[in-house]
């Protein structure tokens, strides 16, 4: 990886200037978590997909880890930190990804899911374990509660924009840097699944909900 250079974050992320005038007036989270809404949901019908900031928006679809590479990038243009948290999946179920804000000293979190649950964080959460934590009841897959860790936040700073802000494919390098950042556990010590109560049928039902439902 190659750290960004400092100066202008315009200048530095090298968006063509219509994207970068786009991002740019998204001034407040609520304002890029809006705009992230409104993209359709990846269904990634080639494979998995980590498309770059230009990539997303050329192609008007998202997952959540393209959606915090979007994230990202409209914050570092606002001003703010770029930063970003995985989220670690049990086996079965895979990783989330969101981006970090913070008010007040208090964490909050723009997020895209294809579900109702696993969405934008309010900054009302005192540490990351708190954010974190806030995602774990309807974390789940076939009602398993499936979240298993959180990372330290990366700040996307450190990575030269080629590698996900510009890329023209899979962003592998970026993904696998946002995956091997040190983790912590959200399961206290010696806790595994038998002690998880599955969630009930309702709120399974409530988690089929899809706002972008798969083609055919």
């Amino acid at each position: 990886m190659t750290r960004a250079a400092a100066g202008n974050p315009a200048d530095t992320l090298r968006l063509p200037r219509p994207l970068a005038v786009k991002l740019g007036r998204l001034r407040t989270p609520d304002r890029i978590q809006d705009f992230l809404n409104a993209i359709p949901w990846n269904h990634a019908p080639d494979g998995d997909s980590a498309r770059s900031v230009v990539g997303v928006l050329a192609a008007n679809r998202a997952n959540c880890v393209e959606a915090a590479f979007v994230a990202a990038a409209a914050l570092w243009l606002a001003g703010e930190p770029p930063l970003l948290m995985d989220m670690g999946a049990d086996r079965g179920d895979v990783d989330h990804v969101v981006a970090l804000f913070r008010r007040h000293g208090c964490w909050g979190a723009i997020s895209k899911s294809n579900s109702p649950f696993l969405r934008y964080r309010d900054p009302i959460h005192r540490s990351l374990r708190e954010l974190a934590i806030s995602y774990f009841p309807q974390y789940v897959k076939r009602r398993r509660k499936t979240l298993r860790t959180y990372s330290v936040p990366v700040d996307m700073r450190r990575f030269d924009p080629a590698l996900w802000v510009t890329h023209p494919g899979f962003c592998h390098e970026t993904v696998d840097a946002l995956t091997g950042a040190r983790h912590f556990d959200v399961l206290p010590p010696g806790a595994g699944t038998s002690d998880l109560r599955p969630i009930d049928e309702i709120e399974d039902r409530s988690n089929q909900l899809k706002e972008f439902p798969a083609p055919g």
